[in-house]
């Protein structure tokens, strides 16, 4: 049996952070992964450019049962930090808007970072190594895996959720958390689009596919402004991906398509100065044509302003401003960004990872019940997290 300090599984964002993090400490690193590369996730992240972190990171960008565990690690390891590094490697990088920053290039610079500091570190990469079983032991933990049998004394959970399985995302970390003790808190699709199947709104988004609108949704007392995009599949877009998080099956949607506008006084005052104009012909001027003829056919029948009464005006404003829309459901994890839930967060130490039920045991990442919203958090979630574990381990 091979000993080892310190074994990591999972080479992805949090894994990689905390292997190094460790390694710069002088413990002995072995990082794993069943994969054939490290950091899928990293490659295919913002459209191949990866939103690696957000200039406005705080704790109320995370959704977590245990609202308060993220605080210390994000403390610890800030966005300023992350950006001390990516300027340490010069890689160019640029704020899109809200604060995401982004690469220039592409993501694979922020990846090729990451293993630059593994190797100068010192840590042992294995990929395409599989875990087929863990065991306590009275000096840590003993490992059967695809380079053997493997023995170290501090183990870290790496292996992120449920989200994007096409690129190897398994149930693992919530079997190892199970199995010495912990609760996995009930999972679910985050930051993923909606489906919708109610036949004229099938046909609405079907037409628009492509389509983008800004607007601002609501649901459970959240609200994001930001772009929507309709789909053959249903409702997208940022907008559309962050409220996922916070929507529960059979709830609707509050959508506003006029987000700055108040709707009904601006029909009144389009009434009184325009008066001969038709309805979709001035919907026309705020979303595209086609958009605005499909909302008249759906909802309104089209007619010059001046031919609507005053209760109609505010039927109509009240359509366009507070559309309710309930979605059949979302995509899953199959185009899910992330996954809801996981280790419960109660039984982890918020300052080191460390299991409160097995000693020797780490959970970094996403595998962990805490959930950034879009934009770059999840990636500061990992850098934090994993750079926590990576003083202690």
């Amino acid at each position: 049996m091979r000993t080892t300090e310190v074994i990591i599984i999972g080479a992805g964002a949090a894994g990689l952070m905390c292997a190094f993090s460790a390694a710069r400490r002088g413990r002995q690193v072995l990082l794993l992964d069943h994969a054939n590369k490290a950091g899928k996730k990293i490659l295919m992240s913002g459209g191949g450019r990866c939103n690696f972190t957000n200039l406005y990171t705080e704790p109320a960008n995370f959704l977590s049962n245990n609202p308060h565990f993220c605080k210390s690690a994000l403390a610890r390891y800030t966005q300023w930090d992350f950006l001390e590094l990516v300027g340490r490697h010069g890689v160019p990088y640029h704020e899109k808007k809200l604060g995401q920053l982004f690469c220039d290039n592409k993501s694979s610079d922020i990846l090729e970072m990451l293993l630059a500091e593994c190797g100068d570190a010192g840590v042992e990469l294995h990929l395409s190594t599989a875990v087929q079983a863990i065991e306590k032991t009275a000096q840590g933990y003993a490992l059967e895996t695809g380079l053997g049998a493997l023995h170290c004394q501090s183990l870290v959970i790496a292996t992120g959720g449920l989200s994007i399985p096409t690129l190897g995302a398994s149930g693992f970390g919530y079997q190892v958390a199970r199995q010495f003790g912990h609760t996995v808190l009930p999972t679910r699709a985050g930051l993923v689009p909606f489906t919708i199947t109610e036949p004229a709104l099938k046909t609405l988004c079907g037409e628009l596919s492509g389509t983008s609108v800004d607007c601002r949704v609501s649901c459970n007392g959240q609200s994001f402004r930001e772009n929507l995009l309709f789909t053959h599949r249903g409702l997208s877009g940022p907008a559309m991906l962050q409220i996922s998080s916070y929507w529960q099956a059979g709830e609707a949607l509050a959508i506003d398509l006029l987000p700055e506008r108040d709707a009904e006084q601006w029909l009144l005052d389009e009434q009184a100065a325009r008066p001969n104009i038709e309805l979709k012909t001035l919907l026309g001027e705020v979303f595209t044509r086609k958009m605005a003829t499909l909302l008249c056919e759906l909802w309104f029948a089209s007619k010059p302003l001046k031919q609507y009464t005053p209760a109609e005006l505010k039927s109509v404003a009240a359509r366009l401003s507070d559309w309710q829309l309930v979605p059949a459901g979302t995509e899953g994890y199959r185009t899910a960004e992330v996954t809801l839930g996981g280790v419960d967060t109660r039984e982890v130490s918020s300052k080191t990872m460390e299991s409160q039920k097995s000693a020797g045991l780490y959970f970094v990442g996403e595998v962990l019940d805490v959930t950034g919203h879009l934009g770059g958090f999840n990636f500061q979630w990992a850098w934090a997290s994993g750079h926590a574990a990576g003083q202690c381990v």
